[in-house]
């Protein structure tokens, strides 16, 4: 979408001064989500809208302060002008801002509800204050909501508490704009000194706590991209921390100007990092991880990844689409609502979608079920019928699987049952596991194509390249189909990239496609699936700790390395 000039309103708008915390999405607070959820108008810069923009309602005005060409100004005040872009378009041009202060005033005049983003927290923020003064002097009414400081939260996350038992004192101190007072005030305190400076700049930062003072092994922790599953850690000291980051072919390098939190104290915790380091430690941390799905199908599953410190990506391999007769669906439905059917059975979440579609369209809801028992095959499958306003009457109590799903399957009785008949809608290319297991329990069954499955398009340049070259730590395969869609889509995955599958009929095809498997789900479930991903990440980090080696991700394996096949 185009840039649009924001509307004139009323006179008089509000502001809300948000700390989108120091990266990780999570550390929002409630009323920060709440404030973004009713704004009209958000401005931030980029890696802030990356954080905060998700919660942001549909059609919201976005504002970028990062760029640096100025926009057309607004006729008579010379000032730039109030351009924005439909917040639910990621592929359009950001407007080019250079006043943030003067955008969150004219927006806020035009009477909107304005929220300016900054990182960590806005009391900290010296551009936020100037905004707030600006505020104040205009009259337009504003309110600040908190956000984690980088400088408390970031430690946190790096596994380095700030006081001990003892309670030792903490200062802050900001390397950028730190006097020689400030240095010699923080060189003779014994306490912790939380630092803010940037990566090329701690053996400075360093060199004048030593000078102020503090002993040369005095414990020191350096933390980039900290809260992000880019945070990466070194542990040092004082007189050492400059060499453990050339050793570590951090320095130099074109990102040495990356903002870092460096913790120095005795006190501080950092011999005890290797235990208290939860956040890095995490099973999966890092790790990019493939979902050949889309994203309302991963929710969950790219849920459960993230929860192991994976960065799951979900690419479509399948596209859903009707049937190319829908007659036979039209006759199913109807016979719901005329009682032909004592039970409907649902084995996946499209299914639901396309008898709720069929539904819409003749003007029926969720009352069209009464007095037919209905099965899921899953929770997944029983989530999407409850959001339809249906609570299912089974759900196996196992395995969650059409198998699973038969174990559970009541036989035909003409006693109770007085319809013997079963309306089973699926996809074109379903098993008959289902339909045959049915028919043996004596029941009638309607297999109706409810909607067909073909191959999605292919992903993005960018993603194709890195699945054929080595850019994915992990692939998750939940089915043959997904195999074979997501190499006839994309290629094939590198040879360094972890492939874990569903099942051993998953697995087969994987290794008729040229691919090891290394992981397989103890069962079919696709939770079980992520947890046997993870205990693998767990193994390997495990044994690159024993051998004393340096804990990688697969994707940074050298091209060709050897990979051990764990079922």
């Amino acid at each position: 979408m185009s840039p649009t000039t924001l509307p004139a309103g009323p006179e008089h708008g509000h502001v809300t001064f948000l700390g989108a915390g120091p990266g990780d999405p999570g550390l929002l607070t409630l009323r920060a989500v709440e404030a973004l959820t009713n704004a009209d108008v958000l401005v931030a810069g980029h890696e802030v809208l990356d954080v905060v923009r998700v919660h942001a309602r549909s059609g919201v005005a976005v504002v970028n302060t990062d760029t640096e060409s100025p926009s057309a100004p607004v006729p008579g005040t010379g000032a730039p002008q109030l351009t924005v872009v439909d917040g639910t378009s990621t592929t359009a041009p950001v407007p080019a801002v250079r006043d943030a202060a003067h955008l969150v005033m004219e927006a806020a005049r035009g009477g909107r509800r304005v929220v300016r983003a900054v990182s960590g927290d806005p009391g900290l923020d010296a551009y936020a204050a100037e905004e707030m003064l600006a505020c104040a002097r205009a009259g337009v009414p504003f309110e600040v909501v908190p956000g984690v400081a980088a400088a408390v939260g970031v430690p946190a996350y790096a596994g380095v508490p700030l006081r001990d038992a003892q309670g030792a004192d903490v200062r802050f101190v900001d390397a950028r704009t730190a006097s020689d007072r400030c240095w010699t005030e923080v060189g003779v305190s014994d306490g912790t000194v939380v630092v803010s400076t940037t990566l090329d700049s701690v053996g400075a930062a360093a060199g004048e706590l030593v000078a102020a003072g503090r002993k040369p092994d005095t414990p020191m922790t350096v933390t980039v991209a900290g809260t992000t599953t880019r945070q990466r850690t070194w542990t040092a000291t004082l007189g050492t921390i400059a060499q453990t980051l050339k050793q570590a072919k951090v320095l130099p390098s074109p990102e040495g100007g990356r903002p870092v939190i460096a913790v120095v104290g005795e006190r501080s915790a950092a011999a005890q990092r290797d235990q208290l380091s939860w956040f890095e430690n995490k099973p999966l941390f890092g790790w990019k991880v493939l979902v050949p799905r889309t994203k309302e199908q991963a929710a969950s599953l790219s849920d459960q990844l993230r929860s192991y410190g994976a960065v799951p990506h979900e690419v479509p391999t399948i596209a859903v689409e009707p049937p190319r007769t829908p007659q036979q669906m039209e006759r199913a439905v109807k016979g719901l609502v005329t009682g032909r059917y004592e039970w409907i059975a649902f084995t996946s979440v499209n299914a639901v979608k396309a008898v709720r579609e069929k539904f819409e369209e003749y003007g029926l809801d969720a009352r069209a079920f009464a007095g037919i028992k209905v099965a899921a095959v899953g929770e997944q499958t029983a989530n999407a019928l409850i959001a339809f306003g249906v609570k299912p009457d089974l759900v196996p109590s196992g395995e969650q699987s059409a198998a699973g799903l038969l174990e559970d399957w009541p036989p035909y009785d003409p006693v109770f049952d007085p319809i013997d008949r079963v309306f089973l809608p699926r996809a074109d290319i379903a098993t008959e596991t289902l339909v045959a297991g049915l028919i043996e329990l004596g029941w009638e069954v309607d297999d109706v194509t409810a909607y067909r499955t073909v191959r999605a398009s292919p992903p993005p340049a960018e993603t194709r390249e890195a699945i054929k070259g080595g850019g994915f730590d992990a692939v998750l395969f939940t089915s043959s189909s997904t195999v074979r869609n997501l190499v006839g889509i994309a290629g094939k995955p590198h040879n360094v990239t972890v492939i874990a599958c569903i099942g051993p009929a998953t697995a087969k095809t994987a290794e008729e496609h040229g691919l090891r498997v290394d992981v397989m789900a103890p069962e079919p479930s696709v939770h079980k699936l992520a947890e046997a991903l993870a205990d693998f990440g767990l193994r390997r980090r495990a044994a690159a700790l024993e051998a004393g080696d340096p804990v990688t991700r697969p994707s940074e394996r050298r091209p060709g390395a050897r990979r051990r096949r764990t079922t």
